[in-house]
């Protein structure tokens, strides 16, 4: 065989387990004190080992716990049949059965030997590929008469690689081979030269056999009793057509001999013919089994003289060290009784200090002292709701009722009864107003707002969370109650040690004065002896008393006593901080209200000021036409002049500047007109309707009737007109765009109801809001046109820049960080955009991103679907809307998250999913893009509150402000403007 060992070598061995017709385990009669230690060692670790864990080694040997005889024996496992089942081999039997996980454990290094059995297949026979499961079986049965627990002799021929080792066997001069063959159970191979090719093949005709065989194959033999060889029994396993021997139970030694049972089968008819002599067979026989029965009786006893011989030196170990322990007892014992007088006195000046220290440290401290404190703040001192503010509570209620009928109100004369109603309203509730601030001026509130804020943050440092709130007013009876009871034992143990200690002071006076031989007073020493004893006893039991007195620590009812009085003193903590807030946040309307009353008390405002200033923009305007006519007529004049042209132009931008100024002055004055209609008098628009304050309100402060296009320097936007009429002109020396929007008399007032939404979302933050600033709103007489002017900057959105010089992935990032920002700011006030898109995004100075406006003719809806919401080749509608579901603020992320994608990307090919989201998995980009990417394309996309505050965006740098140098920014104006007039416009470029 290749591979395989040559061999001659002879050996006495005892067969253990049989797996089929030629194939046997035996045991070598050299290994029987190794198989004793091994049981021994065995019985002794495994209970105490750890089961295993995990996936088992195939390679190495385990401890297995024999399901008959609940032993412990050598194992490997063979295979695993589930989660808590295993195969396993006894290596040391060769015979195998299913355990638990739990009968499985680990042993120790000194116990992974060689196995004591060893594997045999017969020399020169292999096992017929037809054969039977009847003669498969009657075949394991008569190999087992021949070798089971019988002591033959094997001469090693062959040793293959897979450990099986092919011998010639022999038990009495009785050449087993020959007599397995003769009974017709395997058959000789062709010649002995090719036994070798046979053996190989062996294994396949087994595995042919075993897939004949439907039903599991009987046990072959039963064997009742025990002996010393600690044999694992074990199920037959039809697979390996092995037996397992299952009544078999554990402690067998080796044998010799065995007697057969009834049910074994008989000789074949050629071994009949060597023995002729029937009768006389039987006798032999019967003396076998006699002689076999005492060497068994004879190899038990030597077990057990070596098991008690073990035990008996077991005994005298322990024996010995319980001496050896007795006799440190003793000497401890001895050294305790020569020092006992000294220890004590040592121990118990120690706990005398001890219990100082803990005196000094807790002089002023008590049971619940810090808590019986904060009962009688909140008890004692709380405060009250000033008698005034439920009176000016009811009038500016009245108040409020009566400024929304006025406006309401659409009769003339019923309007005039309201306001004179109104009016005398407002006088009560100055006096009110008064009477609350002088009474609140007397409480002291921040100074009590204060102390109870340390108050609460001191008690839930000690008490820590509260618990549910008990309403009753016992809560603090209880708490104070309990106190005094274990103030008062606290106290009495105190007092207790204190007198202990006094007497253990005076006794120790006697004692001196006996030692004294200068004294000339006499003393009774055994009664001095006597008090000692008893005075050292009680004064160690009472300093240990109040030793174990903790301040702190206290039982479950005790605990919730006090975690009830806490959670109410807190309680009661927050109640009165939510009325002084209560009453300094009307404090501070009632001094406001004050000071804006003194001003307007009894006196009504007019809009003399608005109208001075409208006539003004008129007159301007006039003469700028005036002068834009008579700069047509010379440009159609023959005799034009270029100094007289030069000087009609500068005529008309001053003009132009001087209209402006004036619209400044009318914009602040409809503030101020503004904020008195909202405080103090909503008759104005009614009152003067012709002043359009309702309109300059309802756009947010947006619309202008005195801006007119014709008067402004605007030039056309070919390029850019191919969806409405754009015009491009110059304010301030910044060139601003005006977006012309078709309207109808249907359409006007939701286009400026969606303008001012968006105008006033941006002016919560205005240049931080990340959105494109809206300027004026303005009519077209001539047209049914609505224009709004925004700022403009040519080349600074993402497609234009991604056109020219692509953004870096630094440069990417901070700008979608302001994208983010915007989207935060429009979502936060509850506007989808709908119209993300790569012409509506602008970087400027390649740092700052904002979100540009959308088409406000078109509702969320019809701009989220439009052919522009594409860049590329990808898709920016999301999933959902495809599917016809509303827009949302999802889908404006899902927006986003494509833009970002197409910056990263730059010229990589990307694939599509099925869904139409991008595979973002096979693009090589930053890890922590990938992972924000994948995080706004799945279903629940994150949002833009959620985006800023992602790893990518943590190191982007601040963005520098945009009006300092090169940022984009535009000259303040000189002029003051009301604050949502800002003086920086934000360069950017149409849709």
């Amino acid at each position: 065989m290749d591979g395989d060992a040559e061999c001659s070598k002879v050996e006495d061995v005892v067969g253990c387990h049989i797996e089929d017709a030629i194939t046997f385990w035996a045991q070598g009669i050299s290994r029987c004190n190794d198989l004793l230690k091994l049981s021994c060692a065995l019985a002794e670790a495994c209970p105490r080992a750890n089961a295993i864990f995990g996936k088992p080694d195939f390679s190495k040997i385990y401890g297995g716990c024999f399901s008959e005889d609940r032993c412990w024996y050598r194992c490997m496992v063979q295979q695993v049949i589930n989660n808590e089942k295993c195969q396993v081999l006894y290596i040391d039997y060769g015979n195998s059965e299913v355990l638990n996980r739990s009968e499985i454990v680990e042993i120790p290094a000194n116990l992974q030997c060689p196995s004591v059995a060893k594997k045999y297949r017969l020399w020169g026979l292999r096992i017929p590929a037809d054969q039977n499961l009847n003669m498969f079986d009657q075949g394991k049965k008569f190999l087992g008469s021949l070798v089971f627990e019988k002591e033959i002799k094997v001469r090693e021929k062959v040793k293959q690689k897979d450990g099986i080792i092919i011998v010639q066997a022999e038990c009495d001069k009785v050449d087993i081979g020959e007599e397995v063959a003769k009974a017709g159970f395997a058959e000789k191979c062709r010649s002995l030269g090719n036994a070798e090719d046979e053996e190989r093949r062996e294994v396949d005709v087994m595995q042919n056999q075993h897939q004949k065989i439907k039903v599991p194959v009987p046990l072959w033999v039963n064997r009742p009793g025990r002996a010393l060889s600690s044999r694992p029994g074990g199920l037959f396993d039809p697979m390996s057509a092995s037996t397992r021997s299952e009544n078999i139970a554990g402690n067998r030694m080796f044998a010799t001999k065995e007697k057969m049972l009834t049910s074994a089968p008989m000789l074949n008819r050629s071994l009949a013919q060597v023995r002729p002599d029937q009768k006389l067979a039987e006798e032999i026989e019967k003396l076998q089994g006699e002689k076999e029965a005492l060497r068994k009786e004879n190899i038990n006893l030597l077990r057990r003289q070596k098991e008690l011989e073990l035990q008996v030196e077991q005994l005298k170990g322990e024996l010995q060290g319980e001496k050896e322990a007795s006799r440190q007892t003793a000497e401890r014992f001895e050294e305790t009784f020569r020092n006992h007088i000294g220890t004590k006195m040592r121990n118990l000046a120690a706990n005398v200090k001890v219990l100082k220290e803990i005196r000094h440290a807790k002089k002023n401290a008590g049971f619940g002292e810090q808590l019986s404190q904060a009962i009688k703040v909140v008890t004692e001192g709380c405060l009250t709701v000033p008698c005034s503010l439920e009176k000016l509570q009811k009038l500016w209620t009245e108040y409020d009722l009566a400024q929304e009928m006025i406006q309401l109100c659409q009769n003339v004369d019923e309007r005039a009864e309201l306001i004179i109603k109104r009016n005398e309203v407002q006088q009560k509730l100055y006096s009110a107003v008064n009477e609350f601030i002088s009474e609140v001026d007397q409480l002291f509130l921040s100074e009590r707002s204060r102390m109870l804020q340390e108050l609460s943050v001191s008690l839930e440092m000690v008490y820590g969370q509260v618990c549910e709130v008990n309403d009753s007013e016992e809560v603090f009876q209880q708490f104070f109650t309990w106190k005094c009871a274990e103030t008062e034992e606290f106290v009495h143990i105190r007092n207790d040690t204190d007198a202990a200690l006094q007497i253990l002071i005076d006794l120790f006076g006697g004692i001196l004065k006996c030692f004294d031989l200068s004294s000339e007073a006499s003393s009774d020493l055994e009664e001095v002896a006597v008090n000692v004893d008893e005075v050292l006893k009680e004064a160690e039991l009472n300093i240990c008393k109040e030793l174990k007195t903790d301040l702190t620590e206290h039982g479950e009812a005790e605990k919730r006593i006090i975690m009830s009085a806490y959670s109410k003193v807190v309680h009661k903590v927050r109640q009165e901080q939510n009325l002084i807030t209560v009453i300094q946040n009307r404090y501070l309307a009632s001094v406001e209200f004050k000071k804006q009353a003194e001003e307007w008390l009894n006196k009504s405002p007019n809009i003399e000021n608005l109208l001075s200033i409208k006539k003004n923009v008129k007159s301007v305007k006039a003469h700028l036409r005036w002068k834009l006519a008579e700069k047509n007529n010379l440009e159609e004049s023959d005799d034009c002049s270029d100094l007289e042209m030069t000087r009609i132009k500068e005529e008309i931008a001053a003009l132009r500047n001087g209209v402006l100024q004036e619209i400044y002055k009318e914009r602040e004055e409809y503030e101020k007109l503004s904020f008195l209609v909202q405080k103090w008098f909503p008759e104005l628009p009614l009152l003067y309707p012709e002043a359009g304050i309702l309109s300059y309100m309802s756009s947010g402060g947006l619309l202008s009737h005195s801006l007119e296009r014709d008067l402004l320097d605007a030039e056309p936007m070919k390029e850019l007109s191919t969806k409405r009429p754009l015009v491009c002109s110059e304010i301030q020396d910044q060139k601003v765009l005006l977006k012309g929007y078709s309207v109808d008399v249907s359409s006007e007032g939701k286009v400026i109801e969606r303008v001012a939404k968006y105008h006033r979302a941006w002016n919560q933050q205005k240049e931080k809001s990340g959105l494109l600033q809206l300027l004026f709103l303005l009519f077209c007489k001539s047209d049914p046109l609505v224009y709004l002017m925004v700022p403009y900057y040519p080349g600074a959105s993402l497609r234009a820049l991604q056109a020219d010089t692509p953004l870096t992935l630094q440069e990417a990032l901070k700008v979608m960080k302001g994208v983010a920002q915007g989207l935060q700011t429009l979502h936060g006030a509850n506007i989808v955009h709908g119209s993300l898109h790569g012409n509506n995004i602008f970087a400027l100075n390649r740092k700052q991103g904002i979100v540009g406006d959308f088409d406000f003719t078109k509702p969320e809806e019809q701009r989220a679907v439009a052919s522009t919401m594409v860049v590329g080749s990808l898709s920016l509608v999301s999933p959902e809307l495809k599917m016809g579901q509303p827009a949302s603020p999802a889908s404006d992320m899902y927006a986003y998250g494509c833009l970002l994608f197409w910056l990263c990307i730059q010229n990589q090919e990307f694939g599509i999913k099925e869904d139409g989201t991008p595979e973002v998995d096979v693009i090589g980009m930053d890890d922590k893009v990938k992972s924000l990417l994948q995080n706004l394309f799945c279903c629940n996309r994150l949002t833009a509150e959620q985006v800023l505050a992602d790893d990518c965006f943590l190191l982007v740098d601040v963005v520098p402000d945009s009006s300092q140098p090169g940022a984009g920014g535009v000259r303040r104006n000189k002029l003051q403007v009301y604050e949502h007039i800002t003086d920086i416009f934000v360069p950017a470029v149409v849709k």
